[in-house]
């Protein structure tokens, strides 16, 4: 089964495709329609986002390693941006943030559980809770991020989408660096 429907399953039918900007029975834009996967992948990458990004927030109080340090406050960075232009996408499908996931534990979303045991733990089992926890996270939104540019309509989703799974590559390569030293 492709990524794609994957997302679409775990979403379900929540996100209905939307044309932005256009009147019934026109003709709908490739920039502004969204069909089902733009918006179920949408809905999925904001939460998996948000928590990656709590658990970077942990780090600069809990971490041993000033290069955990330094990787978390980078990935932090660029999921804050990630979150912005999944919210600015979200908007502009027209489709609402009902918050599909909330409490929802996921491949490769960091678990409320261990979001809980992050924040008591400190120095290198910290370290290994968020290095293993975003290799997860950048690892499963490469996967999802593929399944949106082969089944998306859209071309802002779709561009998000490579662009995000870029970057997850780029994460990956750094969490693998940081292991080997």
């Amino acid at each position: 089964m492709c990524a794609a429907a994957v997302a679409l399953l775990v979403v379900g039918c929540t996100a209905q495709p939307t044309t932005s900007g256009t009147s019934p029975g026109a003709p709908a834009s490739r920039t502004t329609a969204f069909n089902a996967t733009d918006t179920a992948w949408i809905l999925l990458m904001i939460p998996m986002a948000e928590r990656a990004r709590q658990l970077t927030d942990l780090a600069p109080s809990r971490a041993a390693d000033p290069a955990v340090a330094t990787l978390a406050a980078k990935t932090g960075s660029t999921l804050r941006e990630d979150l912005r232009r999944l919210r600015a996408a979200l908007k502009l499908s027209g489709v609402p943030d009902t918050h599909p996931h909330e409490g929802h534990n996921m491949p490769g979303m960091v678990s409320l559980g261990t979001l809980d045991k992050a924040a008591v733990t400190k120095g290198r089992p910290f370290d290994q809770i968020l290095t293993d926890a975003l290799r997860a996270h950048f690892t499963q939104s490469r996967v999802l991020c593929a399944g949106e540019q082969n089944e998306g309509s859209a071309v802002e989703a779709t561009g998000l989408a490579a662009a995000i799974a870029r970057s997850a590559a780029q994460h990956i390569s750094a969490l693998e660096t940081l292991r080997s030293m």
